[in-house]
């Protein structure tokens, strides 16, 4: 009896649910990835006159863009190619450790109108990571 509910291929979650889950998937990774690219590629004193805490922090600028983009390309390569899609889920989490820090820096800054983009950014992950691991799981290839 336990063997055959094993077997039994999980059933394919409501249309909607899959459609909303790659919507945030797709909204999260064109944020990430573009600010990813910025952070990498642009000089510093560029960034510094778009975001001030680049000028303060010029260390932490290349370490946040590769985060950034390595969290963009995690919330959508693994799901799409259903190859090892689990790590969608660890890029979704690491998101939302990246945006938890992210509040606490720009809050200690005193860069409040950032906060609810932070805010954002973290319930859309936290709705991804949920989904694609209760409702809406991606099989592996």
């Amino acid at each position: 009896m336990t063997a055959a509910r094993i077997s039994t291929p999980p059933q394919s979650a409501p249309k909607g649910w899959r459609i909303s889950l790659w919507v945030s998937q797709l909204l999260l990774a064109a944020m990430y990835i573009p600010s990813g690219l910025m952070k990498l590629t642009k000089p510093l004193a560029e960034l510094s006159q778009q975001m001030a805490w680049t000028a303060d922090l010029p260390q932490l600028v290349r370490i946040a863009g590769a985060a950034d983009l390595a969290a963009g390309l995690g919330l959508i390569l693994p799901a799409l190619t259903r190859i090892a899609p689990h790590l969608t889920v660890w890029a979704a989490i690491g998101a939302t450790v990246l945006q938890v820090f992210a509040m606490v820096l720009h809050a200690s800054r005193g860069e409040f109108g950032v906060l609810p983009i932070n805010a954002i950014l973290i319930a859309l992950q936290l709705f991804v990571i949920w989904g694609r691991t209760k409702k809406a799981p991606i099989t592996p290839r």
